[in-house]
């Protein structure tokens, strides 16, 4: 054996070093353990577009690939398909929904000529648009529109307001606390038709002059409860550039000599003016609908010309006007009256600012243009302030204090006639609390 032999036949028997195979065979041996690793099979994406016919999935192949033999396609069992298209049906793996387009772990995979969405998670419903900033646009247009209507029915009836010279430049009394507004109540018949002065029956709509039927002073405190008191009419007093006689007769010279004559007799400074007529007064009732009041007995008055019964009824405009102007009907005459003026007052103001009247916008426009024909104010008062008097007075008929002038004698006998003197102590002291915006210790 050659020395070239002899080597072949080493090798042979030795095998390959370190392969635990047999020289001849090439088979692994028996005595001897070779450790291997474990097959991992690992999944692959599919190179090309899957075709599902029902029951599997079959992944159609591109091409044969170098040094591979084709595979033949495995059946797959049916599985039940998610209920989402983005929901992944086993974990870990792949699938495909039988149109070319795959979803791996719960992501869906978007064709490459899509950009990528988010997708939102599994299991969750859509979120709702949120119609809660619509509904706010819509509420304040709504809003803005009713208030500017409110605006315009208000401002359409302010400017038919008559207005009048009525407060002094000078000479007036040192303010005191609250404001004090003058209301005066007179027979004018300014804007009245000769129909409608027929109808409300004052004695025709051609009478020239104006007199006094009622004069009140209304105080607003700057903290508290507003006053209204009534002046009787048949006042004795002095009137500024002129002699003394019944304070209604300062009305006759102009609204400023009866601010200034009130102003020296009261000591209170007057701030705002505020006068209706026949006409204005009627207007509003009617347009309101009447007001309610209770009689505690009949009144039967020819110079009034009314003719009411006893008990709770409402009273149009023309009743309203003569039970607030008769004076024959009781003993005390025109103490009386006053105190139902006040009180008509009272129940008219609070049906007038009632919320039907004033937010309502064709309400507020009529109830304004009927009292605004027999209505003047003073020169320079605004919307707002007219606005803040209906408003206190409105108070006055659910807690305010509603009182007249303490008297010392209603029959005092002057050159003018029987006249009403005032208790000067007591009257004092009245006006004295009401610029110091205290409450008036007095009977009503």
């Amino acid at each position: 054996m050659t020395d070239d032999d002899q080597q072949r036949f080493d090798h042979g028997s030795r095998g390959r070093a370190g392969d635990g195979r047999d020289g001849r065979s090439g088979r692994p041996r028996r005595d001897e353990t070779i450790a291997q690793p474990l097959p991992v099979r690992r999944p692959r994406p599919p190179a090309g577009p899957s075709r599902d016919d029902g029951d599997f999935t079959r992944v159609m192949p591109t091409g044969p690939r170098s040094g591979a033999r084709p595979q033949a396609a495995r059946p797959q069992a049916a599985r039940p398909q998610a209920a989402r298209p983005y929901a992944d049906p086993r974990a870990g793996g792949s699938a495909y929904d039988g149109r070319g387009r795959g979803y791996d772990g719960g992501g869906y995979d978007q064709p490459p000529n899509r950009p990528a969405q988010p997708q939102r998670p599994a299991g969750r419903a859509p979120r709702r648009r949120r119609r809660w900033p619509r509904v706010l646009a819509a509420f304040v247009v709504v809003v803005a529109l009713w208030a500017g209507l409110l605006l315009w029915a208000g401002l359409a009836a302010w400017h038919k307001v008559a207005r009048v010279d009525a407060i002094p430049t000078g000479n007036q009394p040192a303010a005191g606390k609250g404001t004090n507004v003058l209301l005066v109540g007179s027979d004018s018949r300014a804007g009245l038709t000769s129909a409608q002065a027929k109808a409300l029956r004052t004695g025709g709509s051609n009478i020239t002059g104006s007199r006094t039927d009622s004069i009140m002073v209304l105080h607003m405190p700057d903290s508290g409860e507003p006053t209204l008191v009534s002046i009787p009419r048949d006042t004795y007093v002095q009137i500024p550039g002129h002699r003394a006689n019944k304070i209604n007769a300062a009305f006759a010279f102009g609204p400023k000599v009866l601010v200034q004559t009130v102003e020296n007799v009261t000591g209170l400074r007057i701030e705002h003016y505020m006068e209706i007529g026949f006409g204005g007064f009627a207007g509003i009732v009617d347009s309101v609908g009447g007001v309610q009041m209770c009689l505690p007995k009949a009144m039967n008055d020819t110079y009034a010309h009314i003719n009411l019964p006893a008990g709770c009824q409402n009273l149009s405009g023309a009743n309203a006007l003569g039970y607030v102007r008769s004076r024959h009907v009781d003993a005390t005459s025109d103490l009386a009256r006053v105190k139902r003026q006040r009180e008509f007052l009272a129940a008219l103001t609070k049906k007038v600012a009632s919320p039907g009247n004033l937010l309502v916008p064709w309400r507020l426009k009529n109830v304004g243009e009927s009292g605004a024909q027999g209505l003047a104010v003073e020169n320079g008062m605004h919307s707002w302030t007219a606005l803040r008097i209906l408003w206190t007075l409105k108070k006055i008929g659910s807690g305010g204090n509603s009182v007249q002038v303490p008297i010392a004698n209603a029959a005092y006998q002057t050159s003018v006639g029987e006249a009403v003197l005032w208790d000067q102590t007591r009257s004092r002291a009245l006006f004295d609390a009401l610029n110091n915006d205290r409450s008036p210790n007095v009977a009503p």
